[in-house]
């Protein structure tokens, strides 16, 4: 049973890791279009931007609307990557439980 089930959590494990980076490179270039040192105008940019936004905004939104802004400061990414760190130490162990 382990020999199925611990890879399938360490896959799980592997793809959220990847989601908070994707999380964290979204927050990071949406400051930079908010500073004005990327622009939206470049085709690269643009695309990145609207890939990252449809990738973390079903996410995202929940907690938007739950979340309060605070001075103007959005919160909800870090709201979502503490969920998903507390999510990933949940199955990290059950997954040795399992093992």
């Amino acid at each position: 049973m382990d020999v199925i089930v611990v890879p399938l959590f360490q896959i799980v494990l592997m793809v959220i890791q990847l989601y908070i980076w994707v999380i964290i490179i979204q927050a990071i270039l949406s400051w930079l279009v908010a500073f004005n040192v990327v622009n939206t105008r470049n085709r690269f940019v643009a695309t990145v931007g609207e890939v990252l936004y449809r990738l973390t905004e079903p996410a995202l939104a929940p907690i938007r609307r739950r979340l309060p802004f605070f001075g103007g400061v959005d919160m909800s990414p870090i709201v979502l990557i503490l969920g998903l760190i507390f999510l990933q130490m949940v199955l990290g162990r059950l997954m040795m439980k399992i093992a």
